[in-house]
């Protein structure tokens, strides 16, 4: 029987392969057996099987691996009659097996002997070359995990020291063949191994070939000076001016061990887990990459470009930022095994638990007693205090080329004591909080990690899923990518349900994520390390009370973002109470301030926070949360909407909600730049508002929205939400609501070129106006009435409604009415040839809308004016009134306006024979159509396709204020 770790973790017994079973029982075996005779703490097993993401109940986990491997061992047993057993001893457990039966242990015990035998003896050559051929791969090979990752570069470095002993041995006894082809092909992959480099050149001068020895010597100063940036050591300078002087090189001028690392000792004091202490060791503490991985080139290319930052002053620091589950270590571990090679003194590693769900946060103490440790200080030489461990691996790391992964950081205070004060060594931290003090005192550069886009999600489930079974279901792989919304974490649980469950379809899979409520069930699983609530728990529970009320009451939002004025309102606090709480949920990356003072939630934070809302704030409390949003978002529309609509006539707004603090707006241009920020925000409070049954408060919300939606070109939104203004009004039995609702729909349908819509809803308008007995709303009802039918030809009919809003308008003595009829009866006009009868009633408009002080009307009576001047042959009075209508709406941000005012624009410049600023206007005009996804967009290519193409544009747009 044969237990072989020296390769691939292989048992044989009677000539057969015995299968091991699944990954973390392969561990279990490979741990027991690296220390076979020596009892292994229960909670050091757990360590290695699960680094530091033990499932929920580890001790019960392992008991059952721990069963099924005495199964595999008594099975063994039966097809050999070696002896082997696993033994429960004490709190941990114990391999039992014949030593020299397991390679790892027969090699230690050969290189013992051969190192105990003296120089020159043929039998420490045999002995060392019978140690060394018992390696069949990389150690482990293909076993993930960070203990994993640890025993196999430790066990790496202790061949290359076997084989520089065996090497020299060799030589000793005269034989150089050997040695030159084994070295040749080893030091292919150490380059950087200079006692093999040495060993190689001794072997070459003594065959008589000199001239290859300079070479390789040559070939190591270029890649040790390339990776590493620095010259050879003493012994490899030593043999290359022997050697220059033609001088014979003596094999006892070279080291008998390995570069960094001597093989430790075997016997009753050796520690368990000790694979060897040497007095300059060479640390290779990296975990094992992920082995999945896609995307962040941009992230990889930032980090290279701190290789060649020629910062001679300062230890390069790098500090991968981002929410839990995001790809921080996976990032890490990526770009630290792609460079190590760079790093010729070694590579430290701790994880510092910093978010650690039981408070086991380490300490600076354990961290640099560990990297003390693995720098080969003996443990009576690590100073009693903090204060002089720093200071002591400050100075093994002094002159020395590092680098150094400090993964999982709480804070800046956790890191400080871990970076090496002088420069050389380059150190990556990752966390969940931005450490901005590392930033600003030292220099650290900040790299925050944000979600995956589409493509790089769908490329990392190809990798797990498989090409095949990806390229069946696009359509569900597509899906579940969107629903994880960019979360590596949350791809790779789904991924590995799909692996576990090869007979269900991907898009069984997707379809349970579809319920945002319940897309964190879908995603939860027995390891603590891969359920996301428990992953985000970790950042929750290191937040301050208030902080973590805050995250919770997020989970009320309906909107995808909001501001810090809104949130306060949220919180019922004041606003420069809340902008620290908002720097803190930052700061964990539980929220991310996309835009500047913008903040959103991860869609499986935001399920978080709504999981935790409903599960810890009682009902009245969310109630009154919603509610504070809900008011904090309509006063503030409202004040916002009479700047950008001053002729507007307010509405009468019940109280706001205590603990409410509307925003301020300064003026037009902050008002439109606050609602074009909260347009999804106030979207989503109308859909929420209706699902409440606060109907005055839909209808409200729907006043507020019009004017943005409409100027801004924002016409399905505008039609949306007149409609659930006008479902409210109905509900209300609220005739003159429902009136004003389906004015509005007319007008929105009448843009989106769906006139018998259009019609629709201006003639249900102007029914319940006369119902009522409302004069002004059916006169407003005639106006839209007249607007839907000139789009559609019928400009006879349009006049007559026309003329028919201006009576209405002038006997309620309704003068803005009256201004905006007045112009749509001098367009008409217009429209049916009659341009000097429309120049008389434009002008009036223009005139008392003027006095009224209403821009939009003003650029309005413009444009009227300017489509007759250019019917009349008066061109540049049409593109003096067009530039001047157009200047209005750009005041104004009306979209709409701004693209009827471009497009006769340039039908006038055209006319007039400027026909290259014709194309630039008509240009600037499909820009703004293809935005808005207008209809009218295809007419308007056509006609810079083909300028003789273009009809009459009084058909298409219609100065409707």
């Amino acid at each position: 029987m044969e237990l072989r770790l020296l390769g691939a973790l292989e048992l044989v017994a009677g000539g057969h392969s015995v299968d091991l079973g699944p990954a973390k029982q392969r561990i279990l075996i490979a741990s027991l057996a690296v220390e076979a005779g020596h009892l292994v703490p229960t909670e050091t097993l757990i360590d290695r099987l699960w680094d530091d993401a033990p499932p929920r109940e580890p001790r019960k986990v392992l008991h059952t691996y721990v069963a099924r491997s005495r199964r595999v061992l008594e099975q063994a047993r039966y097809l050999d009659d070696g002896r082997i057993a696993l033994d429960r001893r004490a709190d941990g457990y114990r391999l039992t097996m014949d030593l020299d039966h397991i390679d790892l242990h027969r090699f230690r015990r050969l290189v013992e002997q051969a190192r105990a035998t003296h120089r020159r003896r043929p039998e420490r050559a045999a002995l060392l070359g019978e140690a060394v051929g018992l390696w069949r791969a990389s150690p482990l090979d293909g076993m993930a995990g960070g203990w994993a990752a640890r025993v196999r570069e430790g066990l790496r470095q202790q061949r290359l020291g076997a084989v520089a002993d065996w090497a020299e041995a060799e030589l000793e006894l005269g034989r150089s063949a050997p040695v030159i082809e084994r070295l040749e092909e080893l030091i292919v992959h150490h380059p950087l191994a200079e006692s093999l480099v040495a060993r190689l050149m001794q072997a070459l001068s003594l065959a008589g070939r000199a001239a290859e020895a300079l070479e390789v010597y040559a070939r190591a100063c270029r890649r040790i000076e390339d990776e590493l940036g620095a010259q050879p050591g003493p012994e490899l300078r030593s043999l290359h001016l022997a050697i220059l002087r033609g001088e014979t090189v003596r094999v006892a001028d070279g080291a008998t061990g390995p570069d960094p690392v001597a093989l430790p000792a075997r016997g009753p004091g050796r520690q368990p887990g000790d694979t060897g202490v040497a007095e300059r060791p060479r640390p290779a503490q990296l975990p094992a990459e992920v082995p999945a991985f896609a995307g962040r080139a941009g992230c990889l290319q930032r980090l290279d470009d701190l290789l060649g930052s020629g910062d001679r002053l300062r230890v390069r620091v790098a500090v991968i930022a981002g929410v839990a589950g995001v790809g921080k270590t996976a990032l890490a571990m990526r770009w630290a095994h792609r460079v190590r090679h760079r790093f010729g003194d070694g590579q430290l590693y701790v994880n510092l638990r910093g978010f650690d769900p039981g408070g086991s946060r380490m300490g600076a103490a354990e961290a640099l007693t560990g990297f003390l440790d693995a720098l080969g200080v003996p443990p009576d030489r690590v100073p009693a205090d903090v204060g002089g461990q720093a200071a002591l691996y400050r100075s093994l790391l002094a002159e020395r080329r590092m680098l150094v992964v400090l993964d999982n950081a709480g804070d800046d205070e956790q890191v400080r004591p871990l970076l090496p004060g002088a420069p050389g060594s380059l150190v990556v931290v990752t966390s969940r909080s931005q450490l901005s003090g590392l930033v600003a005192a030292e220099g650290a550069h900040p790299l925050r990690l944000d979600p995956l886009s589409g493509a790089e999600s769908r490329e990392l489930l190809i990798h797990r899923l498989g090409a095949a079974r990806a390229a069946a279901e696009p359509h569900a792989v597509d899906e579940i990518a969107a629903r994880c919304a960019g979360l590596p974490l949350a791809l790779v649980i789904v991924a590995a349900r799909a692996a576990t469950h090869p007979e269900f379809p991907l898009s069984a899979l997707a379809g349970e994520l579809c319920d945002a409520r319940n897309r964190l069930d879908a995603l939860a699983g027995r390891d603590p390390a891969t359920d996301p609530r428990a992953v985000f728990s970790w950042s929750y529970r290191a937040l301050s009370p208030a902080a973590a009320r805050l995250f919770r009451l997020l989970g009320v939002l309906t909107g995808p973002d909001l501001a810090a004025p809104a949130a306060a309102s949220l919180a019922g606090a004041a606003v420069p109470e809340v902008r620290p709480l908002l720097a803190e949920l930052a700061g964990a990356h539980l929220v991310a301030e996309h835009q500047p003072g913008r903040y959103a939630l991860h869609d499986l934070l935001r399920a978080y926070a709504a999981e935790l809302v409903h599960a810890v704030d009682p009902e009245p409390d969310r109630r009154q949360a919603s509610r504070r949003l809900l008011d904090h978002l309509l006063h503030t529309a409202c004040a916002a909407t009479l700047l950008l609509a001053p002729r507007q006539r307010p509405i009468a707004l019940p109280p706001a909600a205590p603990g409410v603090s509307a925003e301020v707006i300064g003026g037009a241009g902050q008002a439109l730049a606050w609602f074009t920020a909260e347009r999804p925000a106030l979207l989503a409070a109308v859909q929420e508002a209706a699902a409440q049954g606060l109907d005055e408060e839909v209808r409200h919300l729907a006043w507020a929205l019009s004017a943005f939606l409409r100027w801004r070109g924002l016409l399905l939104d505008w039609a949306g939400v007149e409609q659930a203004a006008l479902d409210a009004s109905r509900r209300l039995a609220d005739p003159r609501g429902q009136a004003h609702a389906h004015r509005h729909l007319g007008r929105a349908f009448t843009l989106l070129a769906r006139f018998d819509r259009a019609h629709t809803h201006a003639t249900q308008a102007l029914g319940l106006a006369v119902g009522l007995a409302d004069e002004p709303g059916q006169a407003h009802a005639h106006h839209e009435l007249t607007w839907a039918l000139s789009r559609q030809g019928r400009y006879a009919d349009a006049l007559g409604h026309a003329e028919q809003a201006l009576a209405l308008f002038r006997a309620a003595g309704h003068r803005a009415g009256h201004a905006k009829a007045l112009n749509g009866v001098g367009y008409c006009h217009a429209l049916l040839g009659q341009h000097d009868r429309a120049l008389v009633y434009c002008r009036q408009a223009l005139a008392l809308f003027r006095e009224l002080g209403d821009l939009n009307g003003q650029a309005a009576s413009l444009d009227g004016l300017g489509y007759a001047h250019h019917h009349l042959g008066q061109y540049d009075l049409a593109v003096r009134c067009h530039r001047q209508a157009l200047g209005l709406y750009l005041t104004l941000g009306d979209r709409i306006g701004e693209v009827e005012a471009l497009i006769r624009l340039g039908n006038a410049q055209h006319v007039g024979g400027d026909h290259g600023l014709a194309g630039v206007t008509w240009r600037q005009a499909l820009v703004l159509l293809d935005e808005l996804a207008h209809p009218d967009a295809g007419q308007v290519r056509a006609q810079l396709a083909d300028p003789a193409l273009s009809r009459d544009p009084a058909a298409l747009y219609w100065p409707h204020r």
